[in-house]
């Protein structure tokens, strides 16, 4: 297995990563919350493009994986910084970018930095504004007093411990909000999402799909596909899209 690589940021946050060389463009994979660069779907897809002699680059958000710093003290903006550090400092050229979940959502915030070099993008179970659309909207009133006088929310988690959702958070993730402005995407777009998904709702993808525009965009329902969206068809829908979105098929 090869050695992980790090990367400082301007910032001070120390990236984990793993970059493997080969011919463009490059896909960029942006995880989940509380996810990291060892997933099923990261590792796939980096030994799919090493077999096709395609760059391809994973990484950990802060706070998450092998990065510094402690996921309780991040949120969507700090991410998005990662984000653009790791694709800035090491990436060139066109990009294809796969976004699960939050990683949708900061596939959607890096188009509005680098869109000239984005040419393809496929998501998985986007999560565009759930801190707001999602945790806030469902608070009751004694959640949203705990927010406000403790700085966090503790909320159950179907695949680990539970989240901690802090006022940072959602302060923070209402200055990232994509799905309230305009929002355009000229390059070919595939959005994928299991019908059996608990965390990421269909309606959230077709609300995705209706506000974006774009001359090449599909939203892709797969029957009885969880979350999680990793076992064999799931990974080949997921290759089938990005071959698709760089003209590949």
């Amino acid at each position: 297995m090869a050695a992980t690589d790090f990367l400082e940021t301007s910032q001070g946050r120390r990236l984990a990563y793993h970059k493997s060389e080969g011919t463009g463009p490059t896909i960029v994979f942006l995880g989940g919350l509380k996810s990291d660069m060892e997933g099923t779907k990261a590792v796939h897809l980096e030994a799919w493009a090493k077999a096709r002699g395609q760059s391809f680059l994973r990484f950990d958000y802060s706070g998450h994986g092998e990065s510094s710093g402690r996921f309780e003290d991040g949120c969507i903006g700090d991410w998005h910084q990662d984000t653009v550090a790791a694709v800035t400092a090491l990436t060139e050229g066109p990009l294809i970018v796969v976004g699960s979940s939050m990683g949708g959502w900061q596939a959607l915030l890096l188009v509005k930095v680098v869109p000239e070099r984005i040419t393809g993008m496929v998501t998985i179970a986007a999560a565009p504004d759930f801190t707001e659309d999602g945790y806030w909207a469902s608070f009751s009133d004694a959640q949203k007093q705990v927010l406000e006088t403790e700085g966090y929310v503790e909320l159950p988690s179907d695949y680990m411990e539970p989240y901690i959702i802090t006022k940072r958070m959602i302060e923070d993730g209402r200055q990232q909000l994509v799905l309230r402005d305009a929002m355009d995407l000229p390059f070919p777009v595939r959005f994928l999402q299991g019908t059996a998904d608990t965390a990421v709702s269909t309606a959230t993808s077709v609300r995705l799909l209706e506000h974006a525009t774009g001359p090449d965009m599909r939203l892709l329902l797969i029957k009885d596909a969880d979350h999680r969206f990793s076992d064999g068809p799931c990974l080949e829908i997921i290759e089938n899209a990005v071959l698709e979105v760089m003209g590949a098929q």
